[in-house]
């Protein structure tokens, strides 16, 4: 189940943007989200974020294992979803929709509101606004 979540907002001229959330499994067998989907956007991916020599580096993965009885969450500085050629810009407290496939089958549909979540670049962007 979804515990919480946004899509990241970005400027208008940004195509692509993230989504962070945290699943809870609460069953007693481990499940694998396998893929994401959304209306709002041509393509979802899996991402993780991988330290190489010193280097950040995003990595395209095939799934993210939540443990039974676990969660899984997504942040900026970890494994997180891209969403990919966005079809409009996304306004701040849009609702968007993502439909997550899990490794048994299953499919779940959470909702997440897009938001700037308290970024330290946004707000000294905002500052130089006043």
């Amino acid at each position: 189940m979804l515990t919480e979540g946004h899509v990241r907002a970005m400027p208008d001229t940004v195509p692509n943007t993230a989504a962070y959330f945290t699943l809870e499994n609460h069953t007693d067998k481990a499940v694998r989200l396998i893929a994401v989907s959304s209306n709002v956007a041509k393509d979802a991916q899996l991402h993780t974020i991988i330290e190489d020599q010193g280097m950040v580096k995003m990595r395209h993965v095939e799934g993210f294992d939540i443990p039974s009885h676990g969660a899984l969450t997504l942040t900026p500085s970890g494994d997180h979803v891209m969403l990919l050629g966005l079809k409009a810009p996304l306004v701040l407290e849009q609702q968007v929709e993502l439909q997550l496939e899990f490794d048994d089958g299953e499919k779940m549909v959470i909702t997440l509101p897009v938001s700037k979540q308290a970024d330290i670049a946004a707000e000294q962007e905002h500052h130089h606004h006043h």
